[in-house]
């Protein structure tokens, strides 16, 4: 077996990252169309690196975005910075597969990765953050609950210009406000 379902969704399911996607993941985040929006598009990706970061983020809360129909990865998200004491932590994203943009499967898999935050992780909040360019992630974070608490100004520059970098948090009380349900062991 390839994927361990952890949290499922109706879409997809988060698996512990699995060193057989070394591949596929160098070649997304070697993708510029895919790291334009992330603060990957600067770097060189390589299968040693990239090795190296898949077997340190699987010894963490990282997971590899499953669809659920075809069970294929199509991206990954993670908590990391996990502070258990202050229980706050930061959480990530990206879809890799460009045929899954827009479609929901980035704001399940949130959904998903929040709910075990609060529910298994005990963490009260969770934060991100998100370049003022990027408008179809922050379209995702605010679906989910999360809102704006800050910016760092012109912190990214891209293709010559100067973005501001959006800080967004997520309490759990909001969270649960939402309605949200705990995700669905198997």
């Amino acid at each position: 077996m390839r994927y361990f379902k952890k949290l499922i969704g109706e879409k997809c399911y988060l698996s512990p990252l699995n060193s057989d996607d070394l591949e596929i993941f160098t070649a997304w985040l070697n993708d510029l169309e895919v790291t334009r929006n992330l603060n990957l598009a600067v770097h060189n990706v390589s299968l040693v690196s990239e090795k190296a970061a898949i077997e340190r983020l699987a010894q963490e809360h990282a997971y590899t975005i499953v669809d659920i129909e075809k069970d294929e990865p199509i991206g990954s998200v993670g908590l990391n910075n996990i502070d258990a004491t202050q229980r706050r932590c930061m959480i990530g994203i990206f879809i890799g597969n460009k045929d899954y943009w827009g479609k929901g499967y980035g704001t399940e898999a949130m959904r998903l990765l929040l709910g075990y935050a609060f529910d298994y992780l005990n963490m009260h909040n969770v934060m991100l953050s998100a370049f003022e360019f990027n408008d179809r992630a922050r379209a995702c974070y605010r679906k989910v609950g999360f809102k704006e608490i800050g910016r760092r100004r012109e912190a990214r520059i891209k293709e010559g210009r100067f973005y501001d970098e959006i800080l967004m948090d997520l309490l759990e009380e909001e969270f649960r406000q939402r309605g949200r349900e705990m995700p669905v062991l198997p």
